[in-house]
């Protein structure tokens, strides 16, 4: 959409293409960081951009989609700021970062309420505070890193362990209204795969999946999460208890690195230009409860990438801070047979001390207290270095850590809940749980 100042239209030309990135003149005033613009291609194709530097009278744009057909003194126009219309026809739909149908069933209703991408969070001061703990369906997580309504948790895995498996677990069994899905750099073919054989009819019933595949442009990558967490916000306006997903925040912040390096930013932490570790909070601060009086919350998990086993790689390391809680996910248990294969002793919960009943609590430290005497005597188990009868504390380890376990594995069309997962606690580990 152009802008008109007195009937005079306001447009500027294509100084140069360099890499992902265009330098745009003679648009007066420079549009501001983060304003939207569209080249005009030869054949009439309207290529959005956005600005994403500003100097010396000209500015610096990252496109959405590719630079073909893109030349030195292309037309420039200023365009409208991206917003949605999202409602509760949403529900059981997959969209873009733009709010275009992704599944081929025609196209979206638009709802009366714009949403923009960008929102500032509630006000600290003013902002409610977390809800009573909830149901995630998930055992392992129900007990160890027991959730409250509104809380953030992280799920720090490397590829292949089993993420994609857990989100739809969540998103078919977790206690909540409405389910949001955000797939940031998604592999194009895993998409029909997640959708019609992890999140099944069931779990898409009341889910809206914002997806932008890996071969999206960074900014159309970037924009899928903030696309996710502004359906989220609509939702959570309306009074409704969000769940959202989000896989991955670690794509998310390679989507800012390259858009930061297009931009000129000097390379910082392992190549992180310092935007990257600005807009990681301005994202995951906006999840949470909603301001004083509002019903709706949004319930924030948000997967992170951990290349090599690395957990305390930048991204990783940024995003544990901010968060209310992490679960890991660990390769060997997977590799064990255990699914889903969390590692409970390094998984935690900032909110368990408030949520849990005093009997709980002593369910769940008796439970990790057997499982980390289990993990440190178990080689020597296995070597047969240790004697049985030497230590009773060991001895019950050896014999309980199994039944525990059993407890944690989990199918995936298994629905489990906090009082379900307590109540087995207690049975596998018997008197004095």
């Amino acid at each position: 959409m152009s802008v008109h100042f007195n009937g005079i239209m306001r447009h500027g030309r294509v100084r140069g293409v360099q890499g992902l990135s265009l330098e745009i003149g003679g648009l007066h005033p420079t549009p501001p960081i983060g304003g939207c613009i569209e080249i005009i291609s030869p054949s009439r194709r309207k290529i959005h951009a956005e600005v994403v530097s500003v100097r010396d009278g000209s500015a610096m744009a990252v496109a959405r989609c590719g630079l073909e057909g893109v030349f030195v003194g292309a037309r420039v126009e200023d365009a409208g700021p991206v917003v949605l219309h999202p409602c509760a026809a949403w529900l059981g739909r997959v969209v873009d970062p733009m709010g275009r149908p992704l599944d081929g069933r025609g196209p979206l209703p638009r709802g009366p309420l714009a949403q923009p991408l960008r929102a500032v969070p509630p006000e600290a001061g003013t902002r409610a505070r977390l809800g009573p703990r909830i149901d995630l369906g998930v055992r392992a997580m129900d007990a160890f890193a027991t959730c409250r309504r509104g809380q953030r948790l992280g799920l720090f895995a490397a590829s292949g362990v089993g993420k994609s498996s857990l989100m739809s677990m969540l998103a078919r069994h977790a206690d909540c209204d409405v389910a949001v899905i955000g797939l940031v750099g998604e592999r194009g073919r895993e998409l029909r795969e997640f959708i019609e054989d992890d999140l099944g009819p069931q779990g898409l019933a009341r889910s809206v999946v914002v997806c932008a595949t890996s071969d999206s442009a960074p900014l159309m990558r970037r924009d899928a999460a903030l696309a996710a967490m502004a359906v989220a916000e609509h939702f959570r306006d309306l009074g409704k208890r969000v769940l959202l997903m989000m896989d991955s925040v670690t794509r998310f912040a390679l989507a800012l690195r390259e858009i930061g390096l297009s931009a000129g930013e000097p390379p910082a932490t392992r190549g992180f230009p310092p935007s990257v570790f600005a807009e990681l909070p301005r994202l995951l601060e906006r999840a949470g409860p909603g301001p004083e009086g509002c019903a709706g919350s949004i319930t924030g998990l948000f997967t992170v990438l951990v290349e090599g086993d690395d957990h305390d790689e930048p991204v990783a390391d940024a995003v544990r801070g901010i968060l209310d809680g992490h679960v890991v996910l660990d390769r060997r248990i997977g590799e064990g047979g255990r699914y889903p294969a969390v590692d409970v002793l390094r998984s935690l919960s900032r909110t368990v001390p408030g949520c849990l009943e005093p009997p709980e609590r002593a369910i769940l430290a008796r439970a990790r207290r057997i499982l980390s005497l289990h993990r440190d005597m178990a080689d020597m188990v296995r070597l047969g270095a240790y004697r049985a009868g030497s230590d009773p504390a060991v001895d019950e380890a050896v014999r309980l850590a199994p039944l525990i376990e059993d407890v944690l594995r989990q199918g995936k069309d298994e629905a489990g809940s906090v009082a379900g997962a307590f109540a087995a606690l207690a049975v596998a580990m018997g008197p004095g749980a």
